[in-house]
């Protein structure tokens, strides 16, 4: 396998990986030539997060997307006449589906004649060389770079270069794409391509750029990582007028900003991949009054769906909020599941804007220790199988019985889960085992009868120690009598013989 190929698969998350097989398989089937272009290319090669997934083939891309949306992928949107289609696919995965085509233009600044095309042509029309690169994924050329303007060696330079000296005459939107991809990935403009730009900027092209093409560049700022930095490059240069007027006098709210990108740090930290456009886009605008943000949307060519979604999104977030703080999610575990449901997106929102105390602390509950527990749940089950219990509905709702209650605080160690799930189980503690009856219950009588005789023994030795010293007391009363009667004859024998004398 190519080099390309293997650093694709290996950065890839999974999801995307079954995104791009299915389109892979579908391409094939119906005949057309399938390259990965674009940003996704771009992105592997500078070693940034892959976002998107943008594959352009060579034939029409609504054959393909209609069989996608077959398998459960959504129509974002679709441009029947550049055929382009915007695709939300299986798994959350966010990419576009292209017809190969080339753009003439008759004389520079009028509207280019389309023609469908290879990618080499595909390529070479694009707006810069870093954008101009490809990977093939058919089976004879699986994983071949294709680089016909040579932009990687303008990548390994950090640089941003434009393909023709008519690039901002064509599509003066493309000053302000220009400084998106610079700030975004530090690099400079090259030399000729700054000279181009700063030529563009004296004739005032940027007065050409039509709000549609400025709202699609809005749009692109809210899915930035770092939006900041994109749109101080426009304030810089006086570009952000081109994109709304009323934008550029009250500036965007860029404490806003900063707060909703600490909470996409923390919810990548959590473990998650959050797409925070919407919130993003009302961080941009969070300095204008509604009527001016509705104002900003139309002229930006959102459509009215469209507008109500983002300017009715704080509302729908707070509403969540003050749903999760109520007496109906006391139980963490009603928390959990309501929070389950909650677009990642307006939990992001609350985390940045929200005020409500109650609510913000179940949010972080659940992020930093609710999930975590539910991650570890396959082990619980690991115990309650070892306990003996089969497989099957009641284990699976005991399991989550197990669940709720280690939310309340309870069965954080081993010994106490496996009491709470014998309760819940029923399974009783095996009894206790008892000794073998043999040698060692034999021994048992022998001890006691042993111990037993030494006991009488004892008893007899200890009876006739009584006696002897009975026997010796009356003995010693009487040897006492004796000795005296007998002293009391030899004193009467000695007068007598006295007397004789």
């Amino acid at each position: 396998m190519p080099d390309y190929m293997f650093l694709l698969e290996s950065r890839l998350s999974p999801e995307q990986r079954a995104v791009m097989m299915r389109v892979q398989e579908l391409s094939a089937a119906m005949g057309f030539n399938l390259y990965l272009t674009g940003g996704t290319v771009r992105d592997l090669i500078t070693g940034a997060s892959l976002r998107d997934l943008d594959f352009t083939v060579e034939g029409n891309p609504s054959k393909i997307a209609r069989e996608l949306e077959k398998g459960g992928a959504k129509i974002l949107s679709e441009d029947e006449k550049l055929r382009h289609i915007e695709v939300l696919f299986g798994g959350d995965v966010e990419g576009s589906i292209s017809a190969a085509r080339d753009d003439h233009y008759v004389r520079p600044g009028t509207r280019p004649e389309i023609r469908w095309s290879t990618i080499m042509e595909d390529l070479r029309r694009r707006d810069f060389s870093l954008n101009a690169i490809a990977i093939s994924l058919n089976p004879a050329s699986r994983g071949l770079l294709l680089d016909p303007t040579n932009g990687l060696s303008d990548i390994e330079r950090g640089e941003v270069r434009a393909l023709t000296i008519h690039s901002f005459t064509n599509q003066a939107v493309r000053l302000l794409r220009v400084l998106l991809f610079s700030a975004r990935m530090g690099f400079k403009l090259e030399a000729r391509t700054q000279e181009w730009f700063d030529l563009a900027i004296e004739r005032e092209l940027q007065n050409t750029i039509t709000p549609e093409d400025g709202g699609g560049e809005l749009r692109a700022v809210a899915r930035e990582e770092r939006p900041t930095v994109v749109l101080k490059a426009w304030e810089q240069h006086d570009l952000l007028e081109a994109v709304n007027p009323n934008l550029a006098k009250r500036h965007p709210d860029y404490d806003a900003i900063a707060r909703l990108m600490k909470v996409r740090e923390d919810l990548f930290t959590a473990g998650f991949r959050p797409r925070l456009a919407t919130p993003m886009l009302l961080a941009v605008l969070g300095r204008l009054k509604d009527r001016e943000q509705a104002a900003v949307l139309s002229k930006a060519g959102y459509r009215s769906a469209e507008c109500e979604a983002v300017l009715g999104f704080g509302e729908e977030a707070d509403a969540a909020a003050k749903e999760l703080s109520g007496r109906k999610m006391n139980a963490p575990i009603d928390a959990y599941r309501f929070l389950e449901k909650v677009p990642l997106e307006q939990v992001a929102y609350l985390l940045a804007e929200s005020r409500n105390s109650a609510a913000l602390s179940k949010i972080r509950a659940y992020l930093n220790k609710w999930r975590p527990m539910r991650i570890g749940l396959p082990g619980v089950a690991n115990e309650l199988e070892a306990l003996g219990m089969a497989r099957g509905p009641k284990f699976d709702a005991i399991v989550e019985q197990v669940f709720a209650i280690q939310l309340t605080g309870r069965g954080k160690t081993p010994e106490e889960r496996v009491k709470i799930l014998r309760k819940l189980s029923g399974i009783k503690e095996p009894p206790k085992k008892k000794e073998k009856k043999g040698a060692k219950g034999a021994e048992k009588p022998h001890a006691a009868a042993a111990a037993g005789k030494h006991t009488d023994a004892s008893a007899a030795a200890a009876k006739a120690a009584t006696k002897a010293q009975h026997r010796d007391r009356i003995v010693s009363k009487h040897g006492a009598k004796a000795a005296a009667h007998s002293r009391g004859k030899a004193a009467a024998g000695t007068k007598k013989s006295r007397g004789r004398k």
